[in-house]
């Protein structure tokens, strides 16, 4: 490739170049690396993204070795075309550079940001896995997810005539609260929705599978009163 050169500059004359100062080593997976090509980026981290009008959220993780993005998990929230474009995203993101990967449209916005985030943490060795020996094995972004590989959610309603209510927790689904004698929450009822499905697809009555993942959190038990936030 010729480069142009200004009539200018063409008329300089020659300075010698001093020390070459390669890039600063970052760390990788428990070495130091100096990273020259995009093959010199490994790591496992996280991205967040927004979409343009702030309607959704996207958190992107990857698991890059030598460049390559060999594992993804992309979780999405608050829009329904996001969560549709997050299956398109997850198959264009397997098996590309993570420098491909930044310079492809994945289709939504918050997915698009998500990648340019978690980008800069892989390139500058701000990854989660920046001094662990030999990074993480490929599957590990699922362990994100806990057992019935469902995404966290958390799910919060609340007016100022009203009060709180809360729809969902890490936990689960939240089915009732539990109110102290001064209507202060102090506890609540959920369904863990990832294991009893699980337990459904492998064969166990849904009724058995909803009423073992029934479980409490708090003192709900010492509540005086209880209420469906869904319905009071």
């Amino acid at each position: 490739m010729s480069i142009m050169i200004t009539e200018d500059v063409e008329k300089m004359c020659v300075v010698a170049k001093g020390p070459k100062h390669g890039p600063a080593p970052i760390p990788e997976e428990g070495r130091w690396v100096k990273a020259y090509d995009v093959t010199d980026i490994s790591g496992l981290s996280h991205g967040i993204g927004w979409c343009a009008p702030q309607q959704g959220m996207c958190k992107l993780t990857l698991n890059v070795k030598k460049g390559i993005i060999e594992e993804a998990l992309v979780e999405t929230s608050g829009c329904s075309g996001m969560t549709h474009s997050a299956a398109m995203a997850a198959e264009i993101l397997q098996g590309k550079t993570i420098l491909e990967a930044l310079n492809t449209d994945l289709v939504c916005d918050a997915i698009n940001v998500a990648m340019r985030e978690i980008f800069l943490q892989l390139v500058y060795g701000r990854t989660q896995t920046a001094f662990s020996e030999d990074g993480l094995p490929i599957g590990s972004t699922l362990d994100d997810l806990g057992k019935g590989l469902r995404s966290q959610v958390g799910t919060i309603f609340a007016t100022n005539q009203k009060g709180v209510r809360y729809l969902e927790m890490a936990e689960g689904y939240i089915l009732s609260l539990g109110l102290d004698e001064d209507n202060e929450i102090i506890g609540y009822k959920f369904v863990h929705l990832g294991k009893m499905m699980e337990q459904i697809r492998h064969g166990k009555d849904p009724k058995e599978a909803y009423e073992s993942n029934v479980k409490t959190y708090g003192r709900y038990d010492s509540a005086v009163k209880y209420i469906d936030p869904r319905e009071e």
